[in-house]
């Protein structure tokens, strides 16, 4: 089992969508996503999940090993995540997974990467997250041996209505709680109320535009990196 995120400070997840990045509909949207993601990694947000899911099995590894690179060259700890594809993550050498509720199960993700941690062909530290929208569902994803969730929608955001209304921050508490692994708040989450996360005991947050639509990154991550409470 792979050590968990440490709890000394949030852990600040971008979450990709190249759709909604200004000029995505130009021939180059790939290019400027993988701008977005150097410039995320540089401003010192500590992981990138690939959630590019119209994308081909080549394709994803092909995005995920060109992002690799990309932060590789700005030389941080980012780690990079990979939407569902387990293959994808192991064969690129990306730093774990992360499940939809529907997607392959914990249980099983877990039994691959056992396999290639024996054969010393992934990374020690290779995580699997899943994303959870549910106290059954959050404690089945830590019986599993998940090493972290995401809990969402807690605030209002179009991107996540389908979930149904918000979950707020009481339900969010009631969630890391009930929970013995780190918890990351999605969902409307900005950089007003992402202490109301923290406060509830969120290890974390994960969001699109906070990250790709900011016009001062590198001070908002800063500034999130120390609102963990005491």
């Amino acid at each position: 089992m792979p050590p968990t995120p440490d709890r000394g400070s949030p852990i600040l997840c971008y979450v990709t969508h190249r759709r909604s990045l200004p000029l995505a509909t130009s021939s180059d949207a790939m290019g400027l996503l993988l701008d977005t993601i150097e410039a995320v990694a540089a401003a010192g947000t500590d992981w990138i999940q690939l959630r590019e899911k119209d994308l081909s099995g080549r394709e994803c590894f092909e995005l995920a090993r060109r992002a690799l690179q990309r932060i590789q060259i700005r030389g941080t700890a980012t780690r990079l995540l990979v939407n569902d594809r387990l293959d994808v993550a192991l064969s690129a050498g990306a730093g774990g997974v992360h499940l939809s509720e529907n997607s392959l199960t914990v249980q099983d993700a877990s039994r691959v990467r056992d396999d290639f941690f024996a054969r010393r062909s992934v990374p020690p530290d290779f995580l699997i997250g899943v994303s959870c929208h549910s106290l059954g569902s959050a404690l089945g994803a830590a019986r599993g041996g998940a090493d972290y969730i995401y809990f969402s929608p807690i605030f209002s955001t179009p991107s996540k209505e389908v979930y149904g209304p918000p979950q707020g921050v009481e339900r969010l508490a009631h969630i890391c709680h009930a929970v013995d692994i780190p918890v990351l708040a999605i969902g409307g989450v900005n950089a007003q109320n992402a202490s109301q996360c923290f406060a509830a005991g969120a290890a974390g947050i994960a969001a699109i535009r906070l990250f790709q639509d900011s016009a001062n990154l590198s001070s908002v991550v800063e500034h999130l990196h120390s609102s963990l409470p005491s």
